[in-house]
């Protein structure tokens, strides 16, 4: 199974960060989490320091064959993804699955131009950021290879659409029963 990252700033939102990797991991999913940090320490929105598995720079070898890369939402962590020219280099030639969630559907891809006629949705206030994108008001959008979610209530929905897209319907269905949400 290959490897699926997801990347870590200061200031990501807590829930979308570790809803993605907790359900992928109940999946039997590879998801590892990335700093671009100097060290492998980020702080969230609401204060929560979280230690990642690896720094951008230990792992990027590994990204251009990751089955998806992960974008958590949030301010400034949006907006420090879109920042770190590493990344954003990164996601502009990557040819696997994208998921994003919150503000970084339209801060980090829609600024990239990777939503450019697509189907996407994020959180209300960031819309004229979807360069390009039709804006949809659904909580999450799932296309070819783009996940899109608005916010952190749908954490875990947008988690489990990760899920079935790689694994299949019931493989997401399973992880909800199990978490009790079916």
């Amino acid at each position: 199974m290959k490897k699926s990252f997801l990347f870590l700033a200061d200031g990501f939102e807590t829930i979308e960060a570790l809803t993605p990797v907790d359900v992928m991991r109940r999946a039997g999913m590879d998801i590892k989490t990335v700093c671009i940090n100097p060290s492998k320490v980020a702080v969230s929105a609401q204060g929560v320091p979280v230690t990642a598995d690896f720094y951008f720079d230990e792992v990027a070898s590994e990204f251009d064959s990751a089955e998806w890369i992960i974008l958590p939402g949030g301010m400034p962590g949006a907006s420090n993804l879109h920042g770190f020219a590493p990344l954003a280099s990164l996601l502009t030639r990557f040819k696997g699955n994208i998921a994003a969630i919150c503000a970084a559907p339209a801060v980090v891809l829609g600024q990239l131009g990777l939503l450019a006629g697509l189907k996407a949705t994020c959180y209300p206030g960031f819309e004229d950021q979807l360069t390009d994108a039709i804006h949809s008001s659904e909580p999450v959008v799932v296309t070819d290879r783009i996940i899109t979610a608005n916010g952190p209530a749908t954490a875990l929905r947008f988690s489990l659409a990760i899920v079935a897209a790689s694994l299949g319907a019931s493989a997401a269905d399973q992880v909800a029963a199990g978490m009790l949400l079916k």
